[in-house]
């Protein structure tokens, strides 16, 4: 977890609150926005007019936008500013964190399948 300076906040992560500062709260909802949008951190940096590594240093908790900043990424991303620092507990956060577990999981087992089906093959 990054340091958030003075000010914390209380967010429902799982089955327990965490405490958890505004630099993080940025960093997540950033990541989870650009994400919604199907956009790589390259991308929304060259929307929002800044360097990649800009955006992976605010994704990280190692920098933090001023206020106009803060709204051209905003603006890049297609959403109110506000919505970056919206700290929301979601009932089926738990269930949807499993869920793509499940998906990630299926995917290595199917491409660890093939692979070794390949290998068998070319063997003989």
């Amino acid at each position: 977890m990054c340091q958030a300076g003075k000010a914390s906040y209380y967010c429902r992560r799982g089955n327990f609150l965490e405490n958890i500062g505004i630099r993080e709260i940025l960093a997540a909802n950033l990541k989870e926005n650009r994400r919604k949008q199907g956009m790589t951190q390259e991308e929304l940096a060259e929307k929002a007019g800044v360097s990649t590594h800009y955006i992976a240093m605010i994704e990280t908790c190692k920098k933090y936008p001023k206020p106009d900043m803060l709204e051209q990424i905003a603006k890049s991303l297609k959403i109110e500013a506000y919505k970056l620092f919206r700290v929301e507990s979601d009932p089926n956060e738990p269930l949807e964190r499993l869920h793509q577990r499940i998906i990630t999981d299926m995917k290595h087992l199917i491409d660890e399948a093939v692979e070794k089906t390949i290998d068998s093959i070319c063997k003989k």
